[in-house]
């Protein structure tokens, strides 16, 4: 497997670079390596064939979590690879404490973080930001990426925002609403047969000059590593909210496992920093067995289909960075049940929350591990709503 060109830069401008970035390491083999970008994450892992995605390396960590003189997501850029970034005032979505959904669960107590209040509706824009203002960096013909939906939405309006080309590489299953608000940025839009035809275009373009957003090896890495970074600002905010005594659980759904990682980093430095003692235990939620089977021993290389109504956060394939974030947090990956799931959509509707069906799966999730006795019930369990209800089609009555 040849390896796409790397591109390195210098730290141009240190109000707008983090000067603390001292560079990058593999979150497998801890290989070392300069500021730059591994669209293909770790060289030797790849060379391996075991691929694995790369985390930046700071100097030292901040004495603060957030900065009082900013909001949103700019609260923790002292944490991020930029301190600058295009932005559209993602971040400081509220975290909500559903106490009746708890006491009907049974559960101490339920929080909601709801990430549709961010710019696109989804958790993608915590990502977007720094990921568009990377390709900016560097000279970018433009910016592409594969995409279910949520995250070439997203994508799509931040290089809108910055001024940079972007396409974005989907399926014919693509929701119509996606297909609009994708198109109505101005960015191109580039239909392929299925997801790995979709990588392959997006490899093919990275190697014509575009900034890869995404993966597109297989077996896969995680998204762009500035990018992923962003989401560390979710655990961040939780912390803030919830204090630490109360980061027990935290139900994630999960397909290629960038949230979870974003989530497993930002807990791990802010332990590394001194602010907590222990991680809260990390929990994927996936419509079929794939992680699972990875942590039940099957190969992390292999194909692992299924039909799902959770177009979100459906594929066949695992990544490392989502089996080490659940091993080094000490968590598990729950398999729900797409019936289980659109009751309990309609659940959390009925305590006044309205999620799309992908982040509904969490209470199914958390459901299911209180029943096999794996949650105890006085401890508090935060789910993460990765976008609104608003998002998922209505088909004959139903979400699909």
């Amino acid at each position: 497997m040849m390896g796409a060109p790397v591109r390195t830069s210098e730290r141009r401008d240190p109000d707008v670079i983090n000067p603390w970035l001292t560079g990058f390491s593999c979150i497998r083999c801890q290989m070392e390596l300069p500021v730059g970008d591994y669209p293909e994450g770790c060289p030797i892992c790849l060379s391996r064939g075991t691929p694995a995605s790369v985390r930046p390396v700071y100097g030292r960590l901040p004495d603060v979590v957030g900065n009082p003189q900013k909001r949103g997501m700019a609260r923790y850029a002292d944490w991020l690879p930029y301190r600058q970034w295009t932005s559209l005032g993602e971040g400081s979505t509220s975290c909500i404490s559903a106490q009746p959904l708890a006491d009907h669960m049974g559960m101490a107590g339920i929080f909601i973080k709801n990430e549709g209040q961010n710019p696109s509706g989804s958790h993608k824009d915590r990502v977007s930001g720094l990921t568009v203002t990377r390709a900016c960096d560097v000279g970018a013909r433009g910016i592409v990426a594969a995409s279910s939906g949520n995250a070439g939405a997203s994508l799509a309006l931040y290089a809108a925002a910055a001024g940079l080309r972007c396409s974005i590489v989907a399926t014919p299953a693509l929701q119509p609403l996606h297909r609009r608000a994708i198109t109505a940025t101005g960015a191109r839009l580039i239909t392929a047969g299925d997801s790995l035809e979709r990588w392959k275009t997006v490899e093919r373009m990275a190697r014509e000059g575009w900034f890869p957003a995404t993966n597109y090896l297989a077996p896969p890495v995680g998204s762009n590593a500035f990018g992923v970074e962003g989401l560390k600002t979710l655990a961040f905010e939780l912390f803030e909210d919830l204090g630490a005594e109360r980061l027990d659980a935290i139900f994630v759904p999960t397909s290629r496992g960038d949230l979870l990682w974003g989530l497993f980093q930002g807990f791990h430095q802010l332990r590394e920093a001194g602010f907590i003692a222990t991680l809260p235990r990390l929990f994927a939620i996936e419509p079929f067995p794939r992680i699972s089977r990875i942590l039940a021993g099957e190969s992390l290389d292999g194909s692992y289909p299924g039909s799902t109504s959770l177009y979100s956060i459906a594929g066949s394939t695992v990544t490392y960075q989502a089996v080490e974030a659940i091993r080094r947090s000490h968590g598990d990956a729950v398999t729900v049940v797409d019936a289980d799931v659109h009751r309990d959509f309609e659940l959390l509707a009925q305590y006044g929350f309205y999620l799309e069906l992908s982040s509904a799966a969490t209470l199914t999730g958390l459901r299911t591990l209180i029943e096999h006795g794996a949650i105890a019930r006085e401890s508090c369990a935060v789910l993460i709503a990765t976008s609104h209800g608003y998002k998922d089609q209505i088909v004959d009555g139903a979400a699909r």
